[in-house]
């Protein structure tokens, strides 16, 4: 057999590679689609960061609402010497019952707000258990003292909650609501007792930033109308 030749007169196929341009054109294409595909992920991630933020953050509210209505609940009725509710337009002050089982003794309670290093925080005070007149009087000062002029020993008795940039309150009695400072939080009764508020309402601002911003409005009905406690 003759081997196979090429024919005279044709000429082989020259072998051809890529440009120094088109290289250039195929990596500046998957640079752009690095970029883009970046740009999305990472905003994926922010959201993603964002989302949970403002869920951690709802939670911290509804958190603080249901503590804040817990304490209201469990007001002791107004005992000799003793005051169960008392607002000066900077702190709440409150005796309620102790949550500890068997209950030892009522709790005083407090709530302000206060700059402190992370910015304007709603917080939350509790004395201990108080046995006697004398312990709650001294837990009742201390809370006045705690809301202005903390030492440490306060501070490590107090829990921060959110950031507010004020708050109000008022109270419902006979059908009408008033500034709670320009009323009383227990009312002498004919009998000697003393009635509480037939409800509260807390008006507090949300600072920017957070789950939820603004006027924030919570309503309380005393637990003694039978209704729905808040």
């Amino acid at each position: 057999m003759r081997p196979l030749t090429q024919p005279s007169g044709v000429a082989k196929p020259a072998l051809r590679g890529f440009t120094l341009i088109e290289l250039l054109v195929a990596i500046t294409v998957m640079a752009l689609i690095a970029i883009l595909s970046w740009r999305g992920i990472d905003g994926m991630v922010r959201t993603q960061e964002a989302t949970r933020q403002r869920a951690d953050d709802m939670l911290v509210l509804q958190a603080s609402l249901a503590q804040w209505g817990a304490d209201l609940d469990a007001l002791v009725s107004p005992l000799a010497h003793t005051t169960p509710l008392d607002w000066d337009g900077q702190v709440l002050r409150l005796t309620r019952r102790n949550t500890a089982v068997p209950d030892e003794g009522p709790v005083v309670v407090a709530w302000t707000r206060r700059e402190t290093n992370a910015g304007a925080q709603w917080l939350r005070w509790q004395s201990p258990t108080v046995r006697t007149r004398t312990q709650w009087q001294e837990a009742w000062a201390r809370a006045a003292q705690w809301a202005r002029t903390p030492g440490d020993a306060e501070r490590r008795s107090e829990v921060a909650l959110i950031p507010i940039d004020g708050w109000q309150l008022f109270y419902y009695r006979g059908g009408a609501w008033s500034n709670a400072l320009s009323s009383v939080g227990t009312v002498p009764g004919t009998d000697g007792s003393s009635t509480l508020p037939e409800g509260i309402r807390l008006q507090i601002t949300l600072s920017p930033g957070g789950a939820l911003s603004g006027l924030l409005v919570r309503d309380w009905i005393s637990p003694a109308l039978g209704g729905s406690r808040t």
